[in-house]
């Protein structure tokens, strides 16, 4: 057990552990001193000496942050002595720093490229305040104040600002008041040594070893010196005179974009330190369907990551993969279950919405039962996924864990009237049907026999259906949905398979992986080529088409397809797919608001326009994700507990490894430039015949390898916010 000491901090009793010093001792007491240099997670050396406090029995004033608290202690942390020299400190660190964005009228609305009206701007934007409602050196003149009239005398050092660089870190040495947090983060935390103070003196600066790119000079861009940073000499490239920008968005920005706030980062880390199972236990954390995801994911987290603007972005979707694939059961040990409520919730669709849903609120004590329209379970992960991508093993086996968790699913039960389910008992209802009609191609011939929508293609495949496609296909459209109904058909036994899109592979809305697959598979794709309508000849389809070319932007913000005039031509095909969009089919039944044909929901809690109803995935979005449609189906089941009379948490710890190792260690001398590793694959030739799983799964080196690419931003979260002022009105003496 930890001694307790007692001490006296401005009048005020205060008892804290023994081995603490001044400072925490009165933090802890919730009465604030003021520092610049200091930060919680670095070692204090009393260099800005603002926290200077008196003590009895002590000679001459010490700093806070280094003098170790004792029993008995009396201290003074404000008087008019304290009170000059910290303002002398502060007058002396502004000398050496611009200062002119202190009196700046413009200060609490500067934008991006502004002029600076203190005339102290480089390339027309304010290099005094990028981070100007952040900055803890500005907090301070507004606690402090300053004896002598602002701006204080300062020159123009000249020094580099690095604001293109570097790709993902911008420097202003002009800023720098040598305050140190950066270097003692990067060395003594970090363990990586990428940066440092160069020169002597008044020459002194923070840089790498021979002012070398940071990516030349070992930095991880994990962004740690960012976050201790208190005065704006560093800054996100990507949030430099933003603001107002998200910081999660900036700092950790695939997490942000992750729907479902995986801790990704964490993820990653775990994985690179060979910690599979713990990994699995944090994914499994926000999502029940980890496997599905690591195949069939979107991935939006992996456009958003970091090291996209240095080369490849970490394969996170396949490394999610990776461990669902090991899954021992670790992360069923922590899982809880509620005592049963005695309240019933019926499910509307078992898709990934429906039964994420379902999942999170049986896991809350409810009774829940889910409907299905169709004859297996799973929605458009089961319909609307081709067994190559998804194989229905591993869908299975998630929905089982979901079946364990005591959701009862009945097939070939289709809803029409939500009142029926309440007339039979049922306390709420969550409506999720799905996106299931495919739409048509509105042009003349879009009902002969032959021509088929997409989504009904790989319905009938996906369930068992025979479908004879003959020789040749065309494919319309250049979504998933298309690049799927292209590779089923030739797997199918077409020997000709065409996609007609109207615009460029550019402008194509499927994922580029997946194009690359049909590309390699000998999948012809037709660009700029509209379709203008179908005519039956004999035993086959003719489908007329014309040549495109780019326009003006539409409301999408792609360019929007212009015809080419008297560019028509015929082409013959044994089978037309159209995959130019899904609809949801909401019937009158249900009762609650829709528009276009999508059901109004709350975009917070997925409820309805009805009381006692909540709605999410593609019945309310139009054809999404899998992430997207599982985040809808959490935020309805939060509301929806609460409704029940339950706290509407959801969240669960599965694992006690909550953090990413501060020291990382001296990152090897290519590591900005390792390239991402490749998910193994099997060669064309085998797959097209076949619909066995065309991605063979990362191997456990390559995993490692990828988990260890990772720049780690995560650790900016965990990083314990330094000190600032209390919050007090804007000094108003200050001349201008």
């Amino acid at each position: 057990m930890t001694e307790k000491i007692k001490l006296t901090i401005d009048g005020t009793p205060v008892e804290v552990d023994n081995g603490i010093t001044v400072l925490q001792a009165a933090q802890r007491g919730g009465i604030y001193i003021p520092t610049l240099c200091y930060h919680p997670d670095l070692q204090p050396y009393g260099g800005c000496r603002l926290c200077i406090v008196e003590i009895e029995k002590m000679r001459g004033l010490p700093t806070a942050c280094t003098t170790p608290a004792t029993e008995g202690m009396v201290v003074t942390t404000k008087s008019e002595k304290l009170q000059e020299l910290r303002q002398s400190f502060l007058e002396l660190i502004l000398t050496e720093h611009p200062n002119a964005c202190l009196t700046c009228e413009r200060r609490e609305r500067c934008e991006p490229n502004d002029v600076c009206l203190r005339e102290v701007a480089v390339n027309e934007r304010c290099v005094t305040c990028p981070k100007n409602k952040n900055c803890e050196l500005q907090d301070l003149v507004d606690y402090i104040g300053i004896s002598k009239e602002l701006p204080l005398p300062y020159k123009y050092k000249n020094l580099p600002v690095d604001f293109d660089r570097e790709p993902l870190i911008q420097r202003d040495y002009n800023l720098c008041v040598l305050c140190g947090r950066c270097v003692q983060m990067c060395q003594d935390v970090r363990g990586i040594g990428a940066i440092g103070f160069a020169m002597h003196g008044h020459d002194t600066v923070v840089g790498t070893a021979f002012d070398r790119p940071l990516q030349d000079g070992g930095c991880r861009f994990c962004g740690a010196c960012i976050q201790v940073c208190p005065t704006g000499a560093l800054v996100d490239a990507s949030a430099a005179y933003k603001p107002d920008a998200n910081w999660m968005e900036t700092a950790i920005p695939c997490r942000h974009a992750c729907p479902a706030g995986i801790n990704i980062p964490l993820y990653v880390y775990l994985i690179g330190q060979g910690k599979y199972q713990e990994a699995l236990a944090v994914i499994r954390e926000k999502v029940p369907f980890p496997g599905t995801l690591g195949r069939v994911c979107i991935h939006p987290c992996e456009e958003a990551c970091r090291r996209c603007q240095v080369n490849d972005p970490i394969s996170i979707k396949f490394l999610k993969r990776f461990v669902a694939d090991q899954d021992k059961g670790l992360w069923q040990k922590n899982a809880t279950k509620l005592r049963a409520t005695g309240k019933k919730v019926a499910i509307i669709g078992s898709g990934p919405a429906g039964l994420t849903a379902g999942y999170y609120l049986a896991k809350a004590g409810h009774s829940v039962t889910v409907f299905e329209q169709f004859s297996k379970a799973g929605g458009m992960m089961r319909v609307g996924i081709p067994d190559y991508r998804l194989p229905p093993e591993i869908l299975d086996g998630e929905i089982d864990v979901i079946k364990k968790a005591g959701v009862d699913i009945k097939l070939n039960s289709k809803v029409e009237s939500i009142d029926d389910l309440f007339s039979k008992g049922y306390d709420a209802v969550f409506a999720a049907p799905g996106a299931h009609r495919g739409q048509t191609l509105r042009v003349e011939g879009e009902d002969l026999p032959g021509v088929y929508d997409g989504a009904s293609f790989l319905r009938d495949i996906n369930l068992g259906n025979k479908v004879d496609v003959g020789t040749r296909v065309a494919v319309i459209g250049m979504g998933n949905v298309a690049i799927d109904s292209a590779r089923v058909a030739l797997r199918l036994g077409a020997k000709d398979v065409h996609i007609i899109y109207r615009r460029t592979r550019a402008e194509a809305p499927a994922s580029p992986e997946e194009v690359e697959a049909a590309l390699e598979e000998n999948i012809k794709i037709d660009f700029l080529t509209g379709h203008v309508k179908v005519t039956k000849k004999g035993n086959g389809l003719v489908l007329t088409c014309q040549r495109m070319e780019l326009g003006e932007p539409d409301e999408s913000g792609r360019r929007r397809p212009v015809p080419v005039k008297n560019s028509e031509y015929d082409v013959e095909y044994d089978v037309i797919i159209g995959a130019i969009g899904q609809v949801p089919e909401i019937p009158e039944g249900f009762k609650v608001k829709s528009e276009w044909n999508r059901i109004t929901a709350d975009t917070k809690t997925m409820a309805t326009s009805r009381k006692g109803v909540w709605a999410g995935g593609d019945a309310v979005s139009g054809p999404a994700s899998v992430i997207e449609a599982i985040q809808a189906g959490r935020k309805a089941a939060s509301a929806m507990d609460k409704f029940l009379g339950g706290n509407g948490n959801i969240e669960e710890i599965l694992t006690s490894e909550r953090r990413i190792n501060a020291c990382a260690g001296i990152t090897a001398e290519d590591f900005a430039k390792q390239k991402r590793v490749e998910m193994p694959h099997l060669p064309a030739e085998k797959v097209v015949n076949n619909f066995i799983e065309v991605e063979t799964g990362l191997v456990e080196d390559g995993a490692i390898a990828e988990g260890n690419r990772c720049f780690q931003c995560g650790f900016r979260a965990q990083i314990t916010p330094a000190p600032r002022p209390p919050v007090k009105a804007k000094r108003t003496d200050v001349p201008v």
